[in-house]
């Protein structure tokens, strides 16, 4: 019984985890180094993360900075920033790249707040999806006379109190990139 409810947490808490990486890489007219996370570079023959060719820094809250390893690699991370279709326009001065990350328009802010909402509604699913999982198992659990009636009852209240903290969780950290995306 205790196994199931510390799976199901241990689920819920991965979906938390994963909406906050989803969340991360949403630009929010604020420059930080997770929008870049999911681009990949040419080097050596194969296509590594942007991070292992060089040091991705914050210069202020609307600039990026890259400093490649190697100075070849600077024309190559460059067109791949620029291929990753982010909106972004890195500004080569040789050595480094500078990334201005310009603020949303209106518009578009509205349109990463409904982003957003679909991405934690999707985890609100996944979440209750644990659940029923969970519950399930913990109904099987009672039907081969792992447990009773009472304890059964008690573990799903257990389930069910864990998955409204998780779907508070999903709600405080929506209504927090919100606000962020919104400010102006």
């Amino acid at each position: 019984m205790h196994t199931v409810i510390k799976d199901a947490k241990t689920r819920m808490d991965k979906s938390l985890e994963a909406l906050r990486n989803d969340l991360a890489k949403i630009r929010s007219g604020k420059a930080t180094t997770a929008l870049l996370d999911g681009i990949k570079v040419e080097s050596y023959g194969s296509l590594v993360p942007l991070k292992q060719v060089g040091n991705v820094s914050v210069l202020d809250s609307h600039t990026l900075s890259i400093t490649p390893w190697e100075k070849p690699m600077t024309a190559v991370i460059e067109k791949a920033i620029m291929e990753a279709n982010l909106g972004l326009n890195p500004v080569n001065d040789g050595t480094n790249l500078k990334i201005p990350v310009p603020a949303p328009t209106e518009e578009r802010r509205r349109e990463l707040v409904k982003l957003i909402k679909k991405y934690g509604e999707e985890i609100k699913i996944a979440v209750r999806n644990i659940r029923r999982d969970a519950n399930d198992q913990l109904k099987k659990e009672e039907k081969e006379k792992k447990m009773s009636e009472d304890q059964l009852a008690d573990a799903e209240d257990e389930v069910q109190k864990i998955t409204n903290e998780h779907t508070k969780l999903i709600d405080e950290i929506l209504k927090h990139k919100e606000e962020e995306i919104m400010r102006v």
